[in-house]
């Protein structure tokens, strides 16, 4: 009996497709975001954890070390680690960089610091119990130039296999330099579940800054509109949410040394339940 066993543990094909059917089978602890910038209302079980790793790039320009201009793929990260405290309330604590390069000057400066943030979310109600499921979210961040304190609510409807998804969100940010800002960062979605693995949508976002007292209203500061195509791949307790997005606004616009906004937003995560 132990002879055919060895045989099969040698055949790689046999290898893979038993971890593939194992790890696609086990879909406990898994809790994707089909929409890579807006939180959708479950949140995890208690006692359930997960890992989340976002990547954004937007194209933009920069100058050389020859003093050149040139493009620039500017770039953030975040990791967070998720908790489920309870059945309906979730820790989240993220670590972000931004990294820099010294070849370059005058490059972007995009939403997320150098630091750490925590945030708290919590359902209201059971899935269904409503006419739109309803989450509220919390979030303290602290990084190298400010202090930000930052809320969610959270708004969902299913519609057969049809997900709708909005956040109304917004940003209070204390900077360390003296300056105050409000920012809005509204999201929006829909995605089609044509199976639990395979999940299609369409995401609008956008940001907007407005600092205390008079101020001339420039391209940073917004508000700056991005709506893309979205896909999210889901593997049991591996997933793959990916978006790409086109900003509306000033479309035709020349990217110029200092906007950090390009024309294209990407942004993927890839989580793990644990």
């Amino acid at each position: 009996m132990s002879r055919p066993h060895a045989l099969q543990c040698r055949n790689p094909i046999a290898t893979v497709a038993l971890a593939l059917s194992t790890l696609l089978a086990s879909n406990a602890n898994a809790n994707p975001r089909p929409l890579p910038f807006t939180y959708i209302y479950e949140t995890l079980s208690e006692g359930d954890a997960e890992i989340e790793q976002y990547v954004d790039m937007t194209p933009v320009r920069a100058y050389s070390a020859s003093g050149n201009r040139t493009w620039f793929a500017a770039s953030q990260y975040q990791t967070e680690f998720e908790y489920g405290i309870t059945d309906r309330l979730e820790l989240g604590l993220y670590v972000t960089f931004v990294p820099s390069d010294s070849a370059y000057s005058l490059t972007p400066t995009l939403p997320e610091g150098n630091g750490v943030k925590q945030r708290l979310r919590y359902r209201l109600g059971e899935t269904g119990q409503w006419p739109l499921d309803i989450a509220l979210y919390g979030e303290l961040s602290e990084n190298q130039r400010e202090v930000e304190v930052e809320a969610k609510i959270i708004l969902q409807r299913h519609i057969g296999r049809l997900r709708v998804v909005a956040n109304a969100w917004a940003e209070r940010e204390f900077y360390f330099n003296g300056n105050r800002e409000w920012v809005l960062n509204p999201t929006a979605g829909a995605v089609f579940e044509i199976t639990p693995s395979v999940q299609p949508g369409i995401e609008y976002w956008m940001r907007a800054e407005y600092p205390d007292g008079s101020a001339p209203r420039v391209f940073n500061l917004g508000p700056n509109h991005f709506l893309g195509p979205t896909l999210l791949l889901q593997f049991g307790k591996l997933w793959w949410s990916n978006g790409v997005y086109v900003r509306l606004n000033d479309y035709g616009r020349t990217v110029a040394v200092g906007d950090n906004f390009g024309n294209i937003w990407l942004r993927s995560v890839i989580g793990i339940g644990l």
